[in-house]
């Protein structure tokens, strides 16, 4: 049975100091996924993504572009909007850092760490990247060759000096490692989660919380000459969202408990450490879950302006299609792990598993009802042991695939799909319905039958993955909308007998270079 808690998915808020690139639609899919997934098996999903507006990071961006500050973030902020809309996302929201509700919420929560007395002004010196928006111990730093140093991402530091209020991290240490130990599955994957349990265990400073040497940020209440670190400003929208700080609201008390919040590896510390510190020390509860997936290299190569290999994920959809860069970004890298990326991947994703596992499957069953069942969904006879089996298989495949997701594991849920997709082209070259017409039409009418239900429980299942071509797929079958989600996964909600289907057509096109 379906878990009917309440699901609350989140992507990192997009920094607009620059275009989308890859990175961008790679989490925004995935949550996506989990979204439409979690909608279909029944549970109440509010979704949500957006874009990071503030900081000295954009103030320079703005500067360069000959903009002023609203001006750049009004038009970046466009393009991830207009992203969000290109790969067909579900979100239930998108925010901006710049909006007066979120800059509320983050001025509230700023209140609250003063009244727990987590708040002091003090004066800040030491190694700030600017490309991170984080301040760095000489420790972590490493070498630029020059006589100068650059953070862990290589970004380069500075050495700052100024007035700034402070937050108590120190006093949290020992609550964090505490939350680790009593809820395992806070952090994922495990290696991350490893890696943030000696990080913290290593010690935690004081947190500097503001600075003074920009104005583009949230001001402080009550000393608007500091900025809000732009961290706590950022990590905030996740509240802001659901409508905080009034925490008597529905969509605060139906979601907020149950957040999970996907984030790539580089910013784990700012999501694991730094946020639910804030949150403890404020009074409020902690997420549920936060997950740090991986990297994106381009054919071995770090993604980067420089070498001119940024995918452009505009481009790479209008050339391969929507569903075709979804499924190929999901299926070819476990989902935590870095992957790489090459056109050749992807047209070997899109020509093996789409259009000849999965896309052919479906082709040869609806072309063959069509020329040999006058185009209507045949009745089927009595079962053999090879239709049963392909039938439980295939009806077990929800709950597998569920398992799978709730722990976002994303390429392993296709897997499992795949494994049905594989015997069930087996079972077609096996019962050979194509010979069977002239010999048997009542075991061709019912292997055809067998194979119109596995189809029909496997797109039903590939809808969080690839919804338009699912989609075609289940009208292809005749299967109404409202018949769609998990629930209509029973045998008893089978292919209709006797319904006349539409002519079929390809799905899954082959990619053929031009």
């Amino acid at each position: 049975m379906p878990n009917l808690e309440n699901y609350y998915i989140t992507t990192p808020i997009y920094y607009v100091n620059d275009v989308p690139h890859l990175g961008h639609a790679y989490t925004t899919i995935a949550c996506d996924t989990m979204a439409r997934f979690m909608r279909l098996d029944g549970k109440e999903v509010f979704f949500l993504t957006g874009t990071d507006e503030h900081g000295q990071k954009v103030e320079k961006s703005a500067l360069e572009f000959g903009e002023s500050p609203q001006v750049f973030t009004d038009r970046v902020s466009r393009r991830f909007r207009d992203l969000t809309d290109k790969l067909g996302a579900s979100n239930d929201d998108f925010i901006r850092t710049t909006e007066p509700r979120h800059i509320l919420a983050s001025q509230e929560i700023w209140k609250s760490l003063v009244d727990t007395g987590d708040i002091y002004l003090d004066s800040y010196s030491g190694w700030y990247s600017v490309r991170d928006e984080a301040y760095f111990a000489e420790n972590e730093l490493k070498s630029d060759g020059a006589g100068g140093y650059l953070a862990p991402s290589g970004g380069k530091v500075e050495w700052v000096e100024e007035p700034s209020y402070f937050f108590r991290l120190s006093r949290w240490q020992d609550k964090l490692l505490k939350l680790y130990g009593d809820q395992p599955s806070f952090i994922s994957p495990k290696s991350r989660r490893n890696e943030v349990i000696r990080f913290v265990e290593g010690g935690l400073q004081d947190l500097s919380v503001s600075r003074t040497s920009f104005k583009w940020g949230v001001p402080v209440p009550g000393n608007n000459t500091h900025i809000m670190y732009v961290w706590l400003d950022a990590l905030t929208n996740y509240l802001t969202a659901t409508g905080y700080p009034d925490q008597s609201g529905s969509t605060f008390q139906r979601f907020w408990t149950s957040a999970l919040h996907i984030v790539g590896k580089d910013i784990l510390r700012f999501h694991a450490v730094y946020w639910p510190a804030f949150l403890m020390s404020a009074g409020l509860p902690i997420p549920k879950r936060v997950f740090a997936h991986g990297w994106w290299t381009v054919e071995g190569e770090k993604m980067s302006k420089s070498s001119g290999n940024v995918v452009d994920p505009f481009e790479l959809i209008d050339t391969f299609g929507l569903d075709q860069v979804r499924y190929f970004l999901l299926r070819e890298v476990p989902f935590g792990s870095d992957g790489d990326f090459s056109t050749t991947a992807l047209k070997a994703r899109i020509n093996s598993d789409l259009s000849n596992d999965f896309g052919n499957l479906v082709q040869r069953v609806l072309s063959m009802i069509n020329s040999n069942c006058d185009g209507a969904m045949p009745t089927p006879g009595s079962y053999q042991k090879e239709d049963v089996e392909l039938l439980r298989n295939a009806g077990a495949l929800l709950n597998d695939v569920r398992s799978s997701v709730e722990e976002q594991a994303l390429s392993e849920a296709l897997e499992k799909i795949w494994q049905i997709i594989r015997e069930a082209n087996s079972y077609v070259d096996h019962q050979a319905p194509w010979k069977l017409k002239s010999t048997d039409q009542k075991r061709m009418e019912t292997v055809l039958f067998v194979l119109s239900e596995t189809i029909r429980k496997i797109a039903i299942l590939m809808q969080p993955f690839v919804p338009t071509s699912a989609g075609k797929i289940l009208d292809q079958l005749n299967v109404p909308k409202d018949s769609r989600n998990f629930a209509f996964l029973v045998d008893e909600h089978s292919v209709e007998s006797n319904a006349l289907l539409p002519k079929p057509v390809g799905v899954f096109p082959r990619h053929l270079d031009t």
